[in-house]
């Protein structure tokens, strides 16, 4: 394994998250662990401290549907360090049901998709400081293999499966323009389908079956830390090896159109001469 000294963790306080939090701590590193759920994450940042010994474990707590929060989220990242080695957007979430948050977008297109498009965005600076940064992005196997850019909050019509499919197929799609943009700055992004895996959110959209966290959680800790894989990027991993995702995913139109609604939506900007 390679060797990275800070390491931030979205949805890391349940499911795979929480398992590959764990591990991570077992090693000598500083881990950022980020979870909703104030009490929850305190309890497990103790946990992690008690039963690894690692004490540079550090809590931060924001609601990945609130623009805001996301915001504060990297305000207080920002003043505690300096530097981000690897970041790991794992945060995701299922809904059966279509729910329009307050800011007008669907809920799993935001948790699942827009947040971690703009939280990276907004910790670009740190993880260059890093000098040799990855970012990984937790997709799926089930990720779309089409877009409609009219149904990105299903506007036409809404599913909870093909919502969930169209966020994994974006995550895959931000990584592969996200990878071309930062690839003079000794940053890699790459993806991955970290297996099916019997999770709340597995049961919650298909049932009570799949692998054990502790199998997902490897399948994360390899595309996140292992030398093997140090020059690589823009890549879509299952089981530990680069294989081809969805062929719209490396279309440069639609990673384009899909990158400037990502900076609308998140009211950002991105000037592509800096990197």
């Amino acid at each position: 394994m390679a060797t990275y000294k800070t390491i931030l963790l979205t949805g890391a306080t349940d499911g795979i998250g929480k398992r590959t939090a764990f591990k991570i701590a077992k090693n000598n590193v500083t881990l950022l662990i980020h979870g909703k759920n104030m009490e929850k994450g305190h309890y497990i940042r103790e946990k992690i401290i008690a039963e690894t010994g690692n004490k540079n474990i550090f809590y931060f707590n924001a609601d990945l549907s609130s623009f805001k929060e996301i915001d504060e989220l990297s305000s207080a990242i920002h003043k505690q360090f300096s530097k981000i080695d690897v970041l790991i957007n794992n945060a995701g979430i299922y809904e059966n049901r279509k729910i329009i948050l307050e800011n007008g977008i669907e809920k799993n297109f935001m948790v699942n998709y827009l947040a971690a498009f703009t939280l990276t965005l907004k910790l670009l600076d740190l993880l260059e400081n890093s000098g040799s940064a990855r970012i990984v992005n937790v997709s799926s196997m089930i990720h779309a293999n089409n877009i409609d850019f009219e149904n990105l909050n299903g506007e036409k019509h809404y599913s909870g499966e093909a919502a969930y499919s169209l966020t994994k197929l974006c995550n895959i799609l931000f990584t592969n323009e996200l990878s071309d943009k930062v690839k003079k700055k000794n940053i890699s992004v790459n993806s991955l389908h970290p297996g099916v895996i019997n999770t709340k959110l597995l049961k919650k959209g298909w049932g009570d079956f799949g692998a054990s966290t502790d199998e997902g959680s490897k399948r994360i800790l390899f595309v996140a830390c292992s030398s093997n894989i140090k020059n690589i990027s823009g890549k879509y991993f299952m089981n530990d090896l680069p294989i081809r995702s969805a062929g719209i995913s490396y279309e440069e139109a639609v990673k384009k159109k899909l990158w400037d609604i990502s900076l609308k939506y998140s009211n950002m900007k991105f000037d592509d001469q800096d990197f």
